[in-house]
């Protein structure tokens, strides 16, 4: 299961921090990544994190957004600053998992941040 929170109202050059609870999942064998839906268009990737570690953040957040795991709490925060308006979307949590022969999508709950100029 994934839960995300952290989401809110943020000003413009603000920072805001999500971040995605997980349960029974192994993040070794699991691709973890953020997602965020704008009110009316797709759903988008932000940024993931492999098993291995390995991050990837999308182009218009690369400078702006941090993607991080505590193996520990089984826990991915998404730490996002230089907020822009445009940030503004439904931000949803995503678990990759990977099995022998297949891989199964887990998705959270959205959770809306709202960014103000």
């Amino acid at each position: 299961q994934l839960q995300a929170s952290g989401g809110g109202e943020g000003q413009a050059g603000g920072s805001l921090r999500l971040s995605c609870a997980t349960s029974g999942i192994q993040f070794r064998h699991t691709r973890m990544a953020w997602y965020r839906q704008r009110p009316g268009e797709q759903r988008e990737l932000v940024a993931q994190i492999a098993g291995d570690g390995t991050t990837n953040l999308a182009d218009s957040v690369k400078a702006r957004f941090h993607i991080s795991r505590d193996v520990d709490n089984n826990v991915v925060d998404l730490q996002m600053g230089s907020l822009r308006p445009e940030d503004t979307a439904v931000y949803y949590c995503k678990a990759e998992v990977y099995y022998v022969l297949s891989t199964r999508d887990f998705w959270g709950r959205g959770t809306l941040v709202t960014v103000s100029s």
